[in-house]
């Protein structure tokens, strides 16, 4: 088993049940259609997309997480389609998307690099990427994410990864995160809302 099948095999759900807030604050801006969501562990963000009627492909690198994900969508009776994938080498087939997700999804700056080139283009024109993730400055709070500030990025960082898309909010903020044992507390983070031009 990998670390995060180990994690997700605890009880209940190591990040909670509830979506992300900022995704949800900003999930009526994704329009009709297909949603990629990235290193979706147990579903919780998933599900609530299904559940807007988007057809969602949920994609970690853990299939204990997914098979709770899976669980999850049967209880609440919507499809999901889940998917174990290391994104280091996951393709991202191009103007296939409405919208692509990804919620505290920590990577090597290489691997996030050519994962969010990949998301630019995977878009398709009008489509939004939706991101939540910690920033360096998280490491002094200590109340969740990896303790490898290689894996932290800011916003110039992420902006500089999304070359071609429309930042309709980019920001990087101060938030109570209260999202089950491992994300608890003050946090930093950067949130944005990309989007891709129409021609």
């Amino acid at each position: 088993m990998t670390d995060w099948d180990v994690r997700f095999a605890e009880p209940g759900y190591a990040y909670g049940s509830e979506p992300n807030a900022f995704l949800v604050e900003v999930a009526g801006r994704i329009p009709a259609g297909p949603v990629l969501s990235l290193g979706e562990g147990e579903g919780r963000n998933a599900v609530f997309l299904a559940g807007r009627g988007h057809a969602v492909v949920a994609v970690d690198a853990s299939a204990v997480g997914l098979a709770k994900a899976a669980a999850r969508a049967r209880e609440r009776g919507v499809p999901l389609t889940p998917v174990v994938a290391d994104l280091a080498g996951y393709p991202i087939e191009p103007e296939a998307w409405s919208g692509i997700v990804s919620i505290f999804v920590h990577l090597p700056a290489d691997v996030r690099r050519r994962l969010y080139a990949a998301v630019a283009q995977g878009l398709r024109p009008g489509g939004v990427f939706v991101l939540e993730a910690y920033t360096p400055r998280q490491l002094a709070f200590g109340t969740g994410g990896p303790r490898d500030a290689a894996r932290l990025a800011t916003l110039e960082d992420v902006r500089e990864d999304l070359a071609g898309l429309d930042l309709q909010i980019g920001r990087e903020v101060e938030r109570d995160v209260t999202e089950g044992t491992y994300h608890c507390g003050r946090a930093a983070v950067v949130q944005v809302l990309a989007r891709r031009p129409t021609p």
